[in-house]
């Protein structure tokens, strides 16, 4: 699988919340935002656990020359309607990272559901010592509808 794409893939969680004048509504939600993040990254696991460790492996450094790893790469950190579109599409390229190449090509998960794919990314953007913003549902629902290949 071509992996170098997809490494991206998999990673974010930074929700944003507005800021509130009372700092009552303020901590009411920061703590609906944490259980949505939460809730988010628990589900996110069970999606990675079940289509992306294989290749990526459960530490997510991947299976050199093959598959890439998932961890502190731009692709995972980078733009989120790139790394969306990696796991809609696939991704069939030779990708270098941090000096090696991977080759293996990625299918297509566009079959999982548009929070599926916003809980898996959401999960590898925060996990393996990444940290970067979610990917919200919309945000995968808006390129799912735009989406070329």
């Amino acid at each position: 699988m071509h992996l170098k794409k997809y490494a991206l893939l998999l990673l974010a969680l930074v929700l944003s919340t507005a800021a509130l004048q009372a700092q009552t509504k303020h901590k009411t939600i920061k703590k609906g935002a944490a259980i949505g993040l939460k809730t988010s990254m628990n589900a996110g696991q069970k999606v990675f656990s079940q289509y992306c460790v294989s290749c990526h492996q459960a530490d997510a450094l991947g299976v050199p020359h093959m598959n890439p790893p998932l961890v502190k790469t731009t692709y995972v950190l980078g733009d989120k309607t790139k790394l969306i579109k990696i796991v809609l599409n696939g991704f069939n390229e030779d990708v270098e990272i941090n000096g090696e190449t991977y080759s293996n090509s990625m299918p297509s998960h566009d079959f999982l559901k548009d929070q599926e794919i916003a809980d898996v990314l959401t999960f590898v953007r925060n996990s393996f010592g990444n940290k970067a913003s979610a990917v919200t549902m919309a945000q995968v629902k808006t390129v799912r509808a735009t989406n070329k290949k």
